[in-house]
């Protein structure tokens, strides 16, 4: 009698796992570069006595196997701040950190006292040679092209780095906007670069709120199926109790 408790205690874990996803997702529907995601389940089959025979049966639980990253490029935004950068298509920025190279769509940048362009943490922004890209004191127009070469009235400074991955799935969250990978990232020769502009994160806020009210809704339902089955269970005890 225990094993529909516990399935549907399988399904209710899911569910709020589920739940936290969607969460995540509301709270950056503001952060640029934010690619939202969405959990994967599975079915896990367990063995019972009964599995050995030819008409046996397993129990099938619940298991969310991981989440899925939604990589589709976001709204991109006016703002007219000429270190504001998006990437139009694929492409990861590259982000010195103290911890060793990060990737980024997140384009928000600025200068910092020395000169060097950086993330809105302050970790340097990487050009095609691996160094950081630094501007001169007397270097006030800023301008990026197209493919990332970026010049200034005393001509080109340097190029942007933009990377791809070959399975961008794999990129794990390492905070602030920021990816961190085993993988060996892949130059991108002729990127496309928009100054000026912001991409927005992909979430979409009705439909998140659709589904966490989707959500709610199947957890209250295993919920209730939860408490009938104990009642069921309990009225089963009192009956063979009453006959002993």
């Amino acid at each position: 009698m225990e094993n529909t408790s516990y399935i549907a205690l399988s399904r209710q874990n899911a569910l709020w796992r589920q739940l936290d996803v969607i969460a995540n997702n509301m709270a950056n529907a503001n952060t640029p570069g934010f690619k939202a995601e969405q959990m994967m389940f599975r079915e896990f089959l367990v063995d019972t006595k009964s599995s050995d025979r030819a008409t046996g049966t397993k129990l099938a639980y619940v298991q969310d196997s991981g989440t899925l990253r939604d990589t589709r490029e976001g709204p991109l935004t006016k703002t007219d701040n000429p270190l504001d950068i998006a990437i139009h298509g694929d492409g990861y920025f590259q982000i010195e950190t103290e911890s060793g190279m990060r990737y980024s769509r997140n384009g928000h940048f600025r200068l910092d006292e020395a000169g060097m362009l950086v993330n809105s943490q302050g970790f340097a922004v990487m050009d095609k040679s691996d160094r950081p890209v630094i501007f001169a004191p007397n270097e006030t127009k800023i301008s990026i092209a197209p493919d990332g070469t970026v010049s200034t009235e005393n001509g080109i400074v340097a190029t942007l780095k933009v990377v791809r991955f070959e399975n961008e799935q794999e990129l794990r969250k390492a905070g602030d906007s920021l990816f961190e990978t085993g993988q060996t990232p892949t130059a991108i020769e002729r990127p496309s670069i928009v100054q000026g502009m912001m991409e927005e994160s992909n979430v979409q806020p009705v439909v998140e709120i659709t589904r966490m009210t989707e959500v709610l809704r199947q957890y209250q339902a295993v919920q209730n199926m939860i408490e009938k089955e104990h009642e069921r269970q309990m009225k089963a005890i009192e009956t063979f109790v009453s006959r002993m």
